[in-house]
C-alpha cells in the first residue's frame, strides 16, 4: 500500500439509503426538468426561425420548469455542503466551534424551511380551492406549478436532516 493519498470522493457524504434513494429521485427530476427545457426552447427555435410561428407555451413552461430545476438543485447542493457557507472563515475556527455553528445553522435552516413549507403549502391550498388559472394561452391551474415550491423546499428540508445527522455522526461539518 502506498503513501500517497486518494483524490476525496465528489459523493457527499450520506446518511444512509433512504437518503441516496432521494437524492437519486431529485437527480433524475431536474435531469428530466432539464431535458424538457432544451427541447421545449429548440422547439421555439425551429419553429420561429423556419416557420416564423411561436409556439406560444414555451415561456411559461420554461418559467415553471427552471424554478423546479432551481429549487432541486438547491436541495442537491445542500446535500453535497456547497450551498451558503465562505470556507476560508469557516475553516479557521476550532473544529468544536465549527461543529456548534453548524448544528445552529442547519436548525436555523430547517426552521426556515418548515416555514416556507406551510405557507407554500397554504397558497397551493388556496389556488386549487379558488380555482385560480395563469392569465396565459395554457392557462394552467395554479396550485400545479405552484406545488414545485413546497416540493423543493422540502427536499432541501431532508437533506439539511441529513446534513445534520452526518454532522452529529462524524462529529465534525463533514
Amino acid at each position: 500500500m502506498s503513501g500517497i493519498a486518494s483524490p476525496p470522493s465528489a459523493e457527499p457524504a450520506s446518511a444512509g439509503s433512504v437518503f441516496d434513494i432521494i437524492a437519486t429521485g431529485v437527480r433524475c427530476l431536474a435531469g428530466l426538468g432539464l431535458v424538457m427545457l432544451v427541447i421545449l426552447v429548440s422547439a421555439e427555435i425551429v419553429s420561429r426561425f423556419f416557420f416564423a410561428y411561436s409556439l406560444r407555451v414555451v415561456e411559461e413552461l420554461a418559467g415553471y420548469i427552471v424554478v423546479g430545476l432551481t429549487l432541486f438543485g438547491a436541495g442537491l447542493a445542500v446535500r453535497k455542503n456547497t450551498l451558503f457557507q465562505v470556507g476560508f472563515l469557516f475553516d479557521a475556527l476550532p473544529q468544536g466551534a465549527r461543529r456548534l455553528l453548524s448544528l445552529v445553522y442547519l436548525t436555523l435552516s430547517l426552521a426556515v424551511c418548515g416555514v416556507l413549507i406551510h405557507y407554500t403549502l397554504q397558497l397551493v391550498a388556496s389556488s386549487y380551492t379558488r380555482g385560480n388559472v395563469a392569465p396565459t394561452f395554457l392557462m394552467t391551474p395554479l396550485w400545479i406549478p405552484q406545488l414545485l415550491i413546497p416540493l423543493g423546499l422540502t427536499f432541501i428540508a431532508v437533506f439539511i436532516v441529513e446534513r445534520m445527522i452526518v454532522t452529529l455522526r462524524q462529529g465534525g461539518t463533514a
